[in-house]
């Protein structure tokens, strides 16, 4: 098994007109020949928006979409006729198929920050799809939020400081701290806000169930890869 740490603060960073973003692989003129995927994650940004800004209606085709808003509100159209507001607690998935145009705002009420991931799909081509689901964390534990197709999971925990949880037996795994910071532990020293882990393991090697520990409120976000 392999443990690679990665910073929040070697992020790639882009700002603009009323944004800023912090690429964790490579995107735009950021390029890294060594950092373009984590199996089929090939995006995850992290958003800040002020308040009616964004970015405006653009094209998207054959890539999931998944966001998950940490504070603020992110107001949703696209070309398939979908509007939706979405607020934290809830999660939006975009699968855009064959193609889909769409454009993503603040709300009125102040800065909105979200995560935003983008995966490579089981199969290309498909009709586009949309939905926001309300979800309901468990506090302390690892929350499924999202699956996408048969090989990707998100999984949220919302912690106190002191909470542990174990992390799941899964061949790839993509560990970031939305906010907070955890302990010190055998896989790094303390990780704070903006940090992951990527974390390998061979299919052949048995499960070996990891733990990590908040050092402050903490939300942890797990894409667990199969």
């Amino acid at each position: 098994m392999s443990v690679e740490i990665r910073r929040g603060t070697d992020r790639y960073l882009t700002r603009g007109d009323g944004y800023f973003t912090r690429h964790s692989f490579s995107f735009g003129g950021h390029y890294d020949a060594a950092n373009v995927a984590f199996g089929p994650l090939v995006c995850h940004d992290d958003h800040r928006l002020r308040a009616g800004r964004g970015f405006e209606e653009h094209p998207h085709r054959d890539v999931e979409i998944v966001t998950w808003v940490l504070s603020g509100s992110l107001h949703h159209r696209d070309s398939e006729g979908h509007t939706a507001v979405v607020r934290p607690g809830e999660v939006q998935v975009l699968s855009a198929g064959s193609g889909v145009t769409h454009e993503e705002i603040a709300g009125p009420e102040g800065q909105a920050r979200f995560v935003q991931a983008w995966l490579t799909p089981d199969e290309t081509g498909t009709p586009p799809a949309y939905s926001v689901t309300p979800v309901s964390l468990t506090p302390g534990e690892l929350t499924p939020v999202a699956q996408v197709g048969d090989r990707a999971a998100l999984l949220v925990a919302r912690l106190d400081a002191g909470d542990r949880v174990t992390l799941p037996d899964a061949p790839l795994q993509h560990v970031f701290v939305a906010r907070g910071a955890l302990t010190r532990s055998s896989l790094a020293e303390p990780l704070a806000d903006g940090d992951a882990f990527r974390i390998t393991r061979p299919q052949d090697e048995p499960g070996l169930r990891l733990q990590v520990t908040a050092a402050v409120p903490t939300e942890l976000m797990v894409w667990a890869f199969t």
